[in-house]
């Protein structure tokens, strides 16, 4: 059915639908050659951001691992003075008389 429709289509309109065709696929070559250029601009700079981000990303890795020594290392520290104190509560316990 729709083959009979454009088959009885007058030459003037079949050339109108075409030209028209060719009026919208020129614009899209063009959008597309423009989205093309812009990405190619763009591009560096996308990738210049990501290794920023990567740059920034292992940086604060090891950061955290430091933070996280000294952490463990702070840790170790106040679990030794509180040994050492209790220590030497018992020793000053063992000195001092006991009251009555």
């Amino acid at each position: 059915m729709s083959e009979e429709t454009t088959q009885n289509l007058p030459n003037d309109d079949l050339r109108l639908i075409l030209a028209r065709l060719d009026s919208i696929d020129m614009r899209l070559t063009t959008l597309e050659d423009k989205v093309d250029r812009r990405l190619m601009e763009t591009r560096p700079i996308w990738e210049q951001v990501l290794a920023r981000l990567d740059n920034l990303e292992s940086g604060m890795q090891s950061g955290f691992r430091r933070i996280e020594r000294q952490v463990r290392l702070l840790a170790e520290d106040v679990l030794e003075v509180r040994a050492d104190q209790r220590d030497l509560e018992k020793r000053m316990d063992k000195l001092e008389p006991e009251a009555s």
